[in-house]
């Protein structure tokens, strides 16, 4: 047997070299990287032999049926630049995340390997007019495709910058509404994730449905995407009750709408399920709220949106047992793994969307000038598989996903209903 320890040794450098991690050019007030090359190469071929020998799984990217020896034979002549607009400055919760994110495009540009393919990283300052003025300036030096920025409202200030000069956008958004135009949703949308758990239940018989949503931006779009959602499977809505987002003010909304649940079960027509919306912030909240109320998943069967998948769900016992929408766990823990080898800490659970991102962009440019990212190229019926799993773009810039199922238990989600197995098996984005 080959001794693995040189190798091991050498796959340890150049991750450490990762994480410096690529050579650093000054441009304009931002930077653009590029992946270290020449014995780099020999190298990686090297590192990439320890992974083997260690019985680790390759690296899930947007190339799905492409190969590495397909972008290799087909690489343009000139550097193709991919400007990334994230909120990098700042100490916050906000900056944390944009900085995994950008390790997460740098892991994308070293695990595909492309040398001629260039990351600018350009700090949006966390604003509208920053992501504006952060995208005039990558495009300004060459960037032929845009890779952010995080928010809707950003998003839109980017736009008409982008499409003046026919730039496209994968934002991180997730908002409709400024999907078009050359505007691409890399975030998925909730009324996809509602449509997906809605039909599930559906299909186990669930026919009388309750939600409670939030009162804000978020709310306003589940709580309309839900009536659509049960109307399309066959159901009823029988109540929908908005909760304020601080703690104390959700307390009277919750028992209003307990009581109504429990008044149901004693009739003809009881609620088959309720769909709680509210992610991170507000599930460990609500969770208390909704055990004095008796609205545990023991009681009703509890539905959840996207917001559920983040560590620790499981702690809100009132949940385990409920129903939410997701991508396939073992795609995000192999990214993490590698993610956590390469920089020495966890990723944010966003920084999956920039790799996925990252990833389609490298891929698309083995194209010449000119084919590389348009409508054509990037809205490919096949769509793309990443880390989060399948997607697709449409014409209008709206995302399809091929979501799984899970079921919330203590430690983790546990998978009740696999994605579908192709774009084509997935349900069409709900408007």
């Amino acid at each position: 047997m080959t001794d693995a320890g040189p190798l091991l040794r050498t796959r340890r450098r150049l991750l450490a070299a990762l994480r410096g991690g690529f050579l650093l050019t000054a441009l304009r007030g931002g930077f653009h990287l590029t992946a270290l090359r020449a014995g780099a190469v020999t190298i990686a071929a090297l590192a990439l032999a320890a992974c083997a020998m260690g019985g680790s799984q390759g690296p899930t990217s947007a190339i799905g049926d492409q190969t590495a020896a397909t972008i290799a034979d087909s690489k343009p002549k000139k550097p193709v630049r991919i400007g990334m607009l994230l909120p990098t400055s700042g100490y916050g919760p906000q900056a944390v995340t944009a900085k995994g994110m950008k390790q997460a495009g740098e892991l994308a540009l070293f695990e595909l390997d492309n040398p001629l393919v260039q990351l600018i990283v350009k700090d949006d300052k966390g604003t509208p007019q920053g992501a504006a003025e952060a995208a005039r300036e990558a495009i300004g030096e060459g960037a032929e495709i845009l890779i952010g920025p995080i928010t809707g409202a950003a998003a839109s200030a980017v736009a008409p910058v982008a499409r003046a000069s026919n730039v496209p956008v994968l934002t991180f958004s997730n908002d409709q509404r400024v999907a078009g135009g050359g505007v691409y949703l890399m975030g998925v949308p909730p009324e996809i994730e509602v449509e997906r758990v809605v039909a599930y239940a559906a299909s186990l018989g669930k026919r009388r449905f309750a939600a409670l949503v939030p009162e804000d931006a978020y709310g306003q779009v589940v709580g309309p995407a839900f009536r659509k959602a049960v109307e399309r499977n066959g159901g009823s809505v029988m109540a929908v009750a908005t909760y304020p987002t601080e703690a104390n003010a959700m307390v009277t909304p919750v028992r209003a709408l307990a009581d109504e649940i429990k008044q149901s079960a004693d009739s003809a027509a009881p609620v088959d399920a309720l769909l709680v919306a509210a992610g991170p912030e507000m599930l460990p909240q609500m969770d208390p709220v909704l055990t004095y109320a008796g609205l545990g998943a023991d009681r009703v069967q509890l539905l959840g949106t996207g917001g559920w998948d983040f560590p620790n769900a499981g702690r809100s016992a009132a949940f385990v047992g409920g129903w939410y929408p997701g991508a396939e766990p073992h795609g995000w823990a192999d990214f993490a793994q590698r993610f956590t080898r390469s920089f020495g800490q966890a990723p944010p659970r966003l920084a999956s969307l920039a790799y996925d991102a990252v990833s389609i962009a490298i891929m698309l440019s083995s194209a010449e000038p000119g084919q590389r990212f348009t409508t054509v190229a990037l809205t490919r019926p096949a769509g793309f598989t990443g880390v989060d799993g399948m997607l697709r773009f449409r014409a209008d810039g709206v995302s399809e996903r091929g979501l799984a199922v899970l079921e919330m238990q203590t430690f983790g989600g546990n998978v009740i209903d696999p994605a579908p197995g192709s774009m084509a098996q997935a349900p069409a984005s709900a408007n």
